[in-house]
């Protein structure tokens, strides 16, 4: 039944990230009257603004125009509410699982260990953060910098908050990628790596923890935008000197890290 209930508030809160993130690029304030059709610019009635059920009962058409809108924030939604249910997954195993019966992450029951259901609220709120991020780096290559301070923000009272006793190991941990992500950043001329990344690094090593934890997220994010580039390559949607958003990148290897990360070190023996 909690399940259920995160799915829904995911793609609830799916739905304001999609409207979020198409708004703040624009400079349109999120207050500004309710969701438009981006086409003809009709205001869409409550009732036509259901998360994923208005999409599929209006065929992914405006009631007012009859043109199709894409299929950007039912995807959206639908991926948020994947992730929140995940997140609630791997909390409610730490919390009511013995270990080794289903899949746990150390990470995530660390947390569990120290602030028991808040794990579940905290981490779904910086996952709301990332998400926004991961859209509107994808879509416009800008990682704006609220974002980062935010989770940054989150991810100090958190680890603050659990008292944890190794915060300024973190903080040390933080600035390791920050730097090295700096120093491509300089040596390309802003070409291979920009500063919204720098930025948007420094939350996930006061999470992640271990030196352990943030070299598996390093190495990882690296490998997955290799794997994307050449892929990208292939299909002729990337040339060399054609910039690709690295901050996807990052954002989808926390979330591996952040679940997986246990399983990710036996096997890499580290």
């Amino acid at each position: 039944m909690i399940g259920i209930i995160v799915f829904l508030f995911g793609l609830a809160m799916g739905s304001f990230i999609g409207a979020w993130t198409y708004r703040l690029p624009r400079r349109i304030k999120i207050s500004k009257g309710r969701s438009f059709c981006p086409k003809c610019k009709y205001q869409i009635a409550w009732y036509d603004n259901i998360p994923l059920v208005s999409y599929i009962v209006l065929a992914g058409k405006c009631r007012n125009c009859h043109k199709k809108i894409g299929f950007r924030e039912p995807l959206i939604e639908i991926v948020t509410a994947f992730v929140f249910v995940t997140i609630f997954h791997f909390v409610n195993g730490c919390m009511f699982f013995s270990e080794g019966t289903v899949l746990q992450s150390d990470i995530v029951c660390s947390f569990v260990g120290k602030i028991g259901w808040w794990t579940l609220p905290y981490l779904l709120t910086i996952f709301f953060f990332i998400i926004a991020t991961f859209v509107i780096d994808l879509e416009k290559k800008i990682i704006p910098d609220e974002f980062s301070f935010a989770l940054l923000f989150l991810a100090i009272i958190g680890v603050m908050f659990a008292n944890y006793n190794d915060l300024f190991l973190r903080l040390f941990f933080a600035l390791l990628p920050a730097l090295f992500l700096l120093f491509l950043h300089f040596i390309t001329r802003g070409r291979g790596m920009g500063l919204g990344d720098v930025k948007l690094v420094l939350f996930a090593p006061i999470l992640l923890g271990t030196w352990q934890n943030n070299l598996i997220w390093m190495m990882g994010s690296f490998i997955i935008g290799a794997i994307v580039g050449v892929i990208f390559m292939i299909f002729g949607k990337a040339s060399f000197g054609k910039q690709i958003p690295f901050g996807p990148f990052l954002i989808i290897s926390f979330f591996i890290t952040l679940l997986f990360s246990d399983i990710i070190g036996k096997f890499l023996i580290i």
